[in-house]
């Protein structure tokens, strides 16, 4: 019974055993077929477990999706433009979104629904955005960009787009798309003087 006890594990364990357990039975069975009670017996632990944590079978998918998202973090480097790097970043994004990974985000909708959550939800837990927020404020240190033209809406623009693109079409953006994001729709709205020189 001791050394039992010496192995059962516990926090931080616990829970990535748990979570990489929901990732095979999401890859396995897809989001229609997760059940508490399957993840609960691949990490050989108890649905109270699992429940103690993640309330429903939603917030456990979002958990683990959070899990390989952090797994497969972006870094973008500094190279001296913020459009290299946002078109590189909007890359990695598309890369990163696999087909599987968005029929998962569909199959969640009924339950959000049940839940009054949102795909905007799961985003704001699964991605922290500190890889975008560290490319706009190096653009603001190189003076490329007017700070007070970047409302959270703007702010958001480009990344939204390319969510939108993706979800529609369940396809990668094309280097077309991209350049369209970047250079015909974002950087007019937030370089300096570019507004003006229009009007």
């Amino acid at each position: 019974m001791k050394a039992q006890k010496q192995t059962r594990r516990r926090g931080v364990a616990l829970e990535e055993a748990i979570l990489e357990a929901t990732w095979v039975e999401l890859a396995e069975h897809g989001y229609a077929g997760l059940t508490m009670e399957n993840v609960a017996r691949r990490a050989e632990t108890s649905r109270t477990v699992l429940h103690r944590r993640w309330p429903s079978r939603t917030a456990l998918a979002t958990a683990a999706l959070a899990q390989q998202f952090a797994r497969s973090n972006i870094i973008i480097p500094d190279m001296g433009s913020l459009r290299d790097e946002l078109c590189y970043l909007l890359k990695c994004m598309s890369d990163r979104a696999g087909s599987k990974d968005l029929q998962l985000f569909f199959d969640m909708q009924k339950d959000l629904v049940a839940e009054r959550s949102s795909f905007a939800d799961i985003r704001a837990r699964i991605v922290d955005g500190s890889q975008f927020h560290a490319v706009m404020g190096r653009a603001i240190e190189r003076g490329e960009i007017d700070p007070v033209r970047i409302t959270p809406r703007i702010a958001s623009l480009p990344l939204d787009l390319a969510r939108h693109e993706i979800m529609m079409t369940f396809q990668t953006l094309s280097d077309d798309t991209i350049r369209e994001i970047v250079d015909d729709i974002f950087l007019p709205l937030v370089r300096r003087g570019e507004r003006s020189s229009q009007a």
